[in-house]
């Protein structure tokens, strides 16, 4: 993979967020110049066989979560973490039976659990972790409970590297992209406490009787703004160096990964930056090994585009009001961000006072868990978890 090397950076504190970088060429030798990186197949392989990619589902269409499935790089461990539909139409069941048929085909090792199995309440609960649970005991619905039962699960398979894909991805060889542009991102990071974020390079629509290419998908313009004004408030320059508040793709080494806190509902993405700053920024985090080694976060444009599910004027406006909301009820946020972000959504039709917007629930850093005994419950009590290794 031919790849640039970040042009610019800027530093907040222990936080160091790299400018979007192009890849190049998809393939390519081993070289360095001031400028490019080459990475080898051997390079990217090496990291690929440290890594875990995490799969979130929710009634996602099922030969979309096949075509996931069949794009991820060799090497990788997954996890699919299924919210999906159980009952009499038990969309769950249906899912299992893809991994289920993909693994016998393919013998590449996964694992599959319903975020609402009752082996999971019982062992968040003996593990100290009782945020992520309702009041019934169940895990909570919602994106970011998914992923920390995926980082759960990660944690206790040992590898160095854990990132996320969507399952709602209708160019399956763009999965196979993702994945390893994270592995590239990792090559040249110089810490181990580094997040990659993807930009994709277009998001497209139908408009009439043909394909708009578009550049920015309406959340995301509106998010990096209010984040980079985030940042420049308190460093007194004007910057617009964020440009992936709502990536959704990202990966994150395993040591970055469990010290992350996260934010509920649709806030998810855009928390995990304002997170890194309020944590970081000012070098006084209880994370001394991170404060000490440093963050790095970068950015990489896709080659290809992403087309994924069109779910509706009301899932962006739920977007955006949890993305706003996140930088909203920041410690970093001034009276003049409030102001605008209040602006913003007045705008936009999605509240008419300020106490109706109501700050995210926040899920501390799996560091904090039991996990010996998180696993050693999971394994006794769970009933949906199951484990297709390659000796299978």
């Amino acid at each position: 993979m031919l790849i640039e090397l970040p042009k610019h950076a800027e530093i907040f504190g222990c936080v160091k967020i790299h400018e979007i970088q192009k890849i190049l060429k998809f393939e390519s030798e081993t070289f360095e110049s001031p400028l490019l990186r080459g990475i080898s197949r051997n390079e990217l392989d090496e990291v690929l066989n440290r890594t875990v990619v995490i799969i979130p589902v929710k009634n996602e269409k099922l030969h979309l979560l096949d075509g996931v499935l069949r794009s991820i790089p060799s090497g990788c461990e997954v996890i699919v973490v299924s919210n999906s539909q159980r009952g009499e139409n038990d969309i769950f069941r249906m899912e299992k039976d893809i991994v289920h048929n993909f693994h016998r085909v393919t013998r590449h090792p996964v694992t599959i659990v319903h975020q609402k199995d009752p082996g999971l309440g019982v062992a968040f609960k003996e593990a100290n972790y009782e945020e992520i649970l309702d009041n019934s005991g169940f895990v909570r619905d919602g994106k970011a409970e998914g992923m920390v039962v995926g980082l759960t699960l990660a944690k206790n398979m040992g590898r160095d590297y854990v990132c996320f894909v969507d399952a709602d991805n209708y160019i399956p060889c763009s999965v196979n992209e993702y994945v390893k542009l994270y592995a590239a991102g990792f090559i040249l990071s110089q810490t181990p406490y580094s997040m990659i974020r993807l930009h994709w390079r277009y998001k497209p629509k139908v408009m009439e009787d043909r394909l708009y290419f578009k550049k920015w998908g309406r959340v995301s313009e509106i998010t990096n703004k209010y984040l980079n004004m985030l940042v420049s408030v308190h460093t007194g320059f004007e910057t617009n160096i964020i440009k992936t508040g709502n990536a959704g793709e990202h990966g994150m080494t395993m040591k970055l990964a469990e010290i992350m806190a996260h934010s509920t509902g649709y806030s998810v993405e855009p928390y995990q930056l304002v997170y890194l700053l309020e944590e970081f920024w000012k070098g006084d985090s209880k994370y001394k090994e991170a404060t000490n080694s440093g963050i790095e976060v970068y950015q990489i444009e896709t080659l290809n585009p992403h087309v994924h599910e069109d779910k509706g004027d009301e899932h962006i406006k739920e977007m955006l009001l949890g993305s706003l909301s996140t930088i909203y009820h920041s410690k970093l946020a001034n009276e003049t961000i409030r102001k605008e972000i209040m602006n913003e959504l007045k705008k936009n039709e999605m509240i008419k006072k300020e106490k109706e917007l109501k700050k995210n629930r926040i899920l501390p850093p799996i560091a904090e868990m039991d996990m010996k005994k998180f696993i050693e419950v999971l394994l006794n009590h769970a009933e949906t978890l199951t484990t297709y290794s390659q000796e299978i």
